[in-house]
């Protein structure tokens, strides 16, 4: 199982009480299982906090709100992903307007990279 050090464990630990709405909202979907899969909420991955991560398929599921988008936030998520790819983590991002606008197609997507990595 993927996992970080305690410092991110406690990271992980406050930002799932600290949930956005289009976290909360995709979280009450993937918390049935959509296609059999499990996902974890808020888990850790090295120093890194992953928004929902299916362990069983190596999938991270990542709720890109407005700041990624600005600055050196695209530079950093590059960076994170490519970490997560060399170890085995598949990253699927999200724009968060995307979940408040159509939760179900964003579900659907999910659910078709689950079947893809099947």
């Amino acid at each position: 199982m993927l996992s970080g050090p305690e410092s991110a464990k406690a990271n992980a630990r406050r930002l799932r009480r600290d949930m956005s709405l289009p976290e909360v909202l995709l979280w009450q979907a993937l918390r049935k299982r959509p296609d059999g899969a499990k996902f974890r909420r808020q888990h850790p991955a090295g120093i890194y906090v992953l928004d929902f991560y299916c362990d069983e398929l190596r999938l991270a599921v990542e709720v890109d709100g407005e700041a990624h988008g600005r600055g050196d936030r695209p530079a950093r998520d590059k960076v994170r992903d490519a970490w997560l790819e060399t170890q085995g983590v598949t990253v699927l991002r999200v724009p968060a307007v995307d979940v408040l606008r159509d939760l179900d197609a964003v579900v659907g997507g999910i659910v078709a990279r689950v079947r893809a990595l099947r």
